[in-house]
């Protein structure tokens, strides 16, 4: 491929970034696809400060390319995540779920690239706005939480882009393969961000219990719930099906958060309990089938990118 807006930015050799998931993308998943030529994002949603600084560090030993760390911003450790992606030198941050404007100055004026992750054209104005680097553009289709408004990514990357000038734009949401990334390149994006395919790598540090639940699974199975609290996709099992009683009992917000309770991400994904746990994933899942390492994922979609651009242009 040649190199892009996206690539130029991240000084990476695709413009392929694996999304920082809860739970399953850890430094040696994230040290994997950096080595593979993509961008590696840990995901810190999951972590104390003094584990995410572990897994900077164990990152950095284990490749010599960039990478970068998901930073959620509603979480309760945001503050000190910050001052330790500072102080460890991380070239590049994602941040989600919260206000960019609060910490991305602060970032950048300590030579950290910001990248904001946004589902509809409000709160990606709101993110320009804030002056962050580039935007990532999830749509509806994506696993974990997501936007409410179910646009789904075809509709979201065209509508973002018209709108934004010449910001770099990163799709996600429905992405596991190189046809679906020329798909979303051709819709606008600059590059994609891919987390479902991600969560069945070698690498990944979800339960094996949880990658065979999504290599068996099948189109419908998965389903956005709980827009009351925080909205997530996540495979039906038995938690699910409490969360449908609760809904049909008329439950109140307050009901829900009783429901839901505490580490219910951890005991389904990363524990692989697949009857309490939360498990989550993208519409995607029913297209996985095998447990491949993350170098192997980006070399196939590569190929595939490079073979479906070639097949488009005898059409």
């Amino acid at each position: 491929m040649k190199e892009n807006i996206i690539t130029n930015l991240f000084s990476i050799k695709y413009p392929i970034i694996q999304a920082g998931m809860v739970w399953c993308s850890g430094w040696r998943l994230a040290s994997a696809v950096s080595n593979a030529g993509g961008l590696g994002i840990i995901g810190s949603g999951s972590m104390r400060p003094n584990i995410l600084k572990e897994h900077i560090q164990k990152c950095r030993k284990n490749t010599n390319h960039n990478f970068a760390v998901n930073l959620p911003l509603l979480f309760p450790y945001s503050s000190e995540h910050i001052d330790i992606i500072i102080s460890e030198k991380v070239p590049i941050v994602f941040t989600s779920a919260g206000n960019p404007a609060i910490w991305t100055k602060k970032l950048q004026s300590n030579n950290v690239i910001v990248v904001h992750v946004i589902s509809n054209l409000k709160f990606a104005l709101k993110a320009i706005e804030a002056g962050v680097d580039a935007l990532v553009c999830e749509g509806f289709e994506a696993g974990g939480h997501n936007g409410r408004e179910e646009t789904t990514t075809f509709c979201l990357i065209p509508l973002i882009k018209k709108s934004i000038g010449d910001i770099p734009l990163i799709a996600a949401g429905g992405i596991s393969s190189g046809q679906s990334m020329l798909a979303a390149m051709v819709l606008g994006a600059d590059g994609v961000q891919i987390g479902s395919r991600f969560v069945v790598s070698k690498e990944s540090s979800a339960h094996m219990n949880f990658k065979n639940k999504i290599l068996n699974s099948n189109d419908g199975d998965t389903v956005l719930t709980l827009k009351e609290l925080t909205p997530v996709r996540m495979l039906k099992n038995k938690f699910y099906s409490r969360i449908e009683e609760a809904y049909l009992d008329n439950a109140s917000k307050s009901d829900l958060k009783v429901l839901l309770g505490k580490g219910r991400a951890q005991k389904g994904m990363f524990l692989g309990d697949l009857s309490e746990g939360e498990l989550e994933i993208g519409q995607v899942a029913s297209m996985l089938n095998s447990i491949d390492s993350a170098s192997d994922i980006i070399d196939e979609i590569i190929k595939e990118f490079n073979f479906e651009k070639k097949r488009l242009k005898q059409l």
